[in-house]
């Protein structure tokens, strides 16, 4: 049986994850694509960052963006959360601010869940060339929907 998640259980899923699914629009084309993201719980966002490229320029354009993050364990045993929000660019010292926080975070999550040592960005996110700027956005949280299937 398939059933709704509480708003607790859907911010369980998203604190103790580090990867989902970008959902944005580009042309009136419907993308999505994985993507490293950080829930920060007490603020109620997400952050994320990426390259300058097909995403960044499409959510400039149409703010209005998802992310979905699942748990699958097999075709009986899942849990799904779809986020709706708002496309949030930041820059300079915020965003520095923003991405120290997405670094903590995520290896929080790693050390704990994954039970690994990680130092670096790069070893948990895309990887970003050298010449490249990172731009670091936030998903403003409008609702979120969860789902779970046990049998």
């Amino acid at each position: 049986m398939i059933t709704d998640l509480e708003t607790k259980e859907c911010h369980f899923i998203l604190e103790n994850n580090y990867i989902g699914h970008l959902g944005y629009i580009s042309e009136n084309k419907p993308y999505v694509v994985p993507i490293t993201y950080f829930f920060d719980k007490k603020e109620d966002h997400i952050i994320c960052y990426s390259a300058e490229g097909h995403k960044i320029q499409a959510m400039r354009k149409n703010k209005q963006i998802s992310l979905q993050v699942g748990e699958v364990h097999s075709v009986n045993q899942w849990k799904s959360v779809l986020v709706h929000g708002d496309f949030e660019l930041h820059f300079g010292n915020e965003a520095r601010a923003y991405l120290h926080v997405f670094s903590l975070g995520i290896k929080h999550i790693i050390t704990e869940t994954e039970f690994q040592k990680v130092n670096f960005i790069r070893e948990f996110s895309s990887k970003i060339e050298k010449d490249e700027a990172a731009f670091i956005f936030l998903i403003k949280i409008d609702s979120l929907t969860g789902k779970k299937r046990n049998q």
